[in-house]
């Protein structure tokens, strides 16, 4: 059966990916995003299915104005990133903080069934024992980390006050087709890409042996409408591929998988970063009943096929 859903930050990575999806179902979609990280393209093919707003999520008159008349909303809409977040802390708190109070007020305000909060990993820092479990005290180690746990906090707030359904899924490592790898604050897959493409060396902050766990968009957007859909889910839950990996081993595969050499340049760990995201996936299993499907290797060919055939890189490759 098909809702109206709102999907804040709907022009971003995951939010097109998932406003794409929605729109496949049947869904009508309305998507909020001023733009600063999101792109129009990432939107273009959705024009006639979709309805945009362009404003601001530290507008509540404008976030009040998005969520009339919808049942679900998927609050994708923040500043990301750990290195932004300690260079202009403010904004991050004013966006991923205050942005989701207004989410949250607008639910409860026009009645919606639930909000799904796209959260981090980074929450955990480097307290306590592996894999994460959403039960393990938190430890955010950057402002970007600190307002994701203050959303979610909000979330269980509004849960509880109010009876407003909210589930907050902590993302880890979401990478595929479409992810920018020219940004500054580019994610690491899209970034070793373009760097071995264009025959230059990766750069790899600390020793390399931190290690993440990958997580492939196809994935993440399952998981996400499944935490919309099930009746059952509450609360955080951790959505990951299962299968950590070092950061060295990672610039080895995509090496592998574009057939170059991989030279690497080492510079000193970044503050703010955690050292090891490994994620227990006990309670998306018999919450959402979501596992990943995606290898590993298999998704880093499906995206850098993608990022090579979308002329970004054919100057330095050719």
């Amino acid at each position: 059966m098909s809702s109206r859903v709102l999907v804040t930050g709907g022009a971003g990575f995951v939010g097109a990916n998932l406003t794409r999806r929605l729109a496949e179902e049947g869904h009508r979609v309305r998507v909020l995003d001023n733009f600063s990280t999101g792109r129009r393209a990432n939107l273009a093919d959705l024009e006639s299915d979709v309805e945009v707003l362009e404003h601001d999520l530290r507008s509540t008159n404008a976030v009040m104005r998005a969520a009339r008349g919808i049942e679900l909303i998927f609050h994708q809409g923040a500043l990301p990133s750990v290195p932004r977040s300690l260079k202009d802390p403010l904004t991050t708190n004013a966006v991923n903080v205050s942005g989701t109070l207004n989410v949250l007020l607008a639910a409860q305000h026009h009645e919606a069934r639930r909000v799904v909060l796209a959260s981090s990993s980074s929450i955990y820092g480097n307290r306590g024992t592996l894999p994460r479990v959403e039960a393990a005290n938190p430890e955010p180690r950057s402002p970007y980390a600190v307002s994701k746990l203050a959303a979610e906090q909000y979330c269980a707030s509004f849960a509880d006050a109010f009876g407003l359904e909210t589930v907050a899924l902590r993302y880890f490592n979401v990478y595929g087709p479409g992810q920018d790898p020219m940004s500054e604050y580019a994610a690491v897959v899209p970034r070793f890409i373009a760097a071995l493409a264009s025959r230059r060396p990766i750069t790899v902050y600390g020793d390399g042996e931190q290690t993440r766990d990958f997580t492939y968009i196809s994935d993440v957007v399952q998981a996400t409408i499944l935490a919309g859909d099930c009746a059952a889910a509450s609360g955080v839950i951790n959505v990951a591929g299962g299968v950590p990996i070092s950061v060295n081993t990672l610039a080895e595969r995509v090496g592998a998988t574009l057939g170059l050499p991989v030279s690497k340049i080492n510079r000193p760990a970044r503050a703010g970063e955690v050292r090891y995201a490994t994620a227990d996936l006990t309670r998306a299993k018999r919450v959402l009943r979501f596992e990943a499907s995606m290898p590993l290797e298999r998704g880093l060919e499906l995206t850098a096929s993608a990022l090579l055939g979308s002329g970004l890189l054919a100057a330095s490759v050719a």
